[in-house]
């Protein structure tokens, strides 16, 4: 039998690093990308991550604060094995410490250097989560400086894409690669670095593993029916200050929100509420169901944050598609320019008040806060690169 040992010290409270091997949001945002458990003897312990690799096993032993071992089993390994994780306060923090005993023999062969670099490797972006909130594999991960959309058969057909698998694009962000190499919106990617991009988001990220800032790689994408291929520079990833104080925080994101909601009330301007309703085509949406998706947008974000704060973020096995009878339905019970533009005004500064409100242990949990306040001082991406298309269907609405 072999023991692979990794260890590391983390400025944090152990309630925190506990959480972090016991908790399925916490576990999410060091280590894996998705997470099911129950932390108890013979509770579960599925862990899965992008591409094709998972573990299914369960925990052993849970002593509260203290230590937790657990069985290991993942897609590739020759049998199942078992992993203990200490906890020791030392020095205002926790040390943590990870054995892994694997079996001697062939089969074995390499796998010790191999646990024993990915754990280390793993460890190092849980000190990061829990004493700054940044998790390291989306700050080391290259930026393409896209918005990514939905991409059903009705809009290949719409805008003449001969494929039904790929990644539409809702936007472009403005001096980013994917600018830089003339990708425009309703482009179709199908393919990056080689690699395939399908409708499963996660096949883009599958395709960049690896990947830096600063790296070239091959995209192929279709404009309507025709298949191009450029080079595109991937851009670093800038990751936001976020304040660990909340009025600070909604302060800040109002500041990029308001003018956001400012340049899309103004696009309305000297349009009436039958064009705002008139549909560009029967398979696009009109400037008031693309407002109806941004006030979805707010109900989601809202819902998310409540799961974070909960501990209990929902499981998925991907990111959904846009129901057209949601919008519908959100336009239908506001009938009107004004009553649309106020509810998305309303539902943003919902949002913002409960971003102040806040509590305090929450920000102590600096994963899941990072994770939040990263994603609210961002919002100009989604709400900007929507009113383009707001613009669009009402200039279509005279015709």
């Amino acid at each position: 039998m072999t023991t692979v040992t990794a260890e590391i010290f983390v400025q944090a409270p152990l309630k925190f690093a506990y959480r972090a091997y016991t908790n399925a949001t916490s576990i999410r945002e060091w280590l894996c990308d998705v997470a099911t458990v129950v932390p108890h003897p013979r509770g579960r312990m599925y862990l899965w991550w992008a591409g094709d690799f998972y573990s299914s096993g369960h925990y052993l032993e849970v002593e509260e604060n203290k230590r937790i071992k657990f069985r290991w089993y993942s897609n590739i390994d020759p049998a199942p094995t078992e992993v203990t994780v200490t906890f020791t306060e030392k020095d205002g923090g926790v040390n943590i410490r990870m054995d892994h005993e694997l079996p001697d023999g062939e089969a074995w062969k390499g796998k010790p250097e191999s646990f024993r670099e990915n754990w280390q490797d793993s460890l190092r972006n849980l000190k990061s989560v829990l004493e700054t909130g940044v998790d390291l594999r989306i700050a080391e991960r290259p930026m393409l400086g896209i918005v990514p959309g939905d991409f059903s058969p009705e809009q290949a057909a719409a805008l003449g894409v001969p494929v039904r698998e790929g990644l539409r694009l809702d936007g472009i962000v403005d001096g980013m690669g994917a600018q830089r190499a003339g990708l425009q919106r309703d482009d179709v990617l199908v393919s990056m670095a080689g690699k395939p991009i399908t409708n499963d988001f996660t096949s883009l990220q599958v395709a960049i593993a690896g990947v830096k800032g600063g790296d070239v790689v091959e995209v192929e994408f279709y404009r309507s029916a025709e298949k191009k291929k450029v080079s595109m520079q991937m851009s670093k990833r800038p990751m936001p200050d976020v304040p660990f104080n909340p009025a600070e925080l909604a302060k800040q994101a109002r500041a990029l929100v308001e003018p956001a909601l400012n340049e899309i009330e103004k696009s309305f301007e000297g349009y009436t509420d039958a064009q705002a309703m008139k549909r560009p085509s029967p398979n696009e949406w009109s400037a008031l169901e693309v407002v109806a998706h941004l006030i979805q947008g707010e109900r989601f974000n809202a819902n998310f944050l409540s799961s974070l704060i909960d501990g209990y973020e929902p499981t998925t096995d991907g990111f959904g598609s846009n129901i057209n009878a949601s919008v519908e339905a959100t336009v239908k019970a506001n009938p009107s320019i004004k009553q649309m533009l106020d509810a998305l005004r309303r539902i943003a500064n919902e949002l913002l008040i409960y971003t102040e409100l806040i509590p305090a242990e929450f920000v102590e949990n600096k994963g899941s806060y990072y994770r939040f306040g990263s994603a609210l001082l961002q919002p100009g991406f989604h709400l900007n690169a929507h009113n383009e298309q707001i613009r669009k269907a009402l200039e279509e609405s005279k015709k």
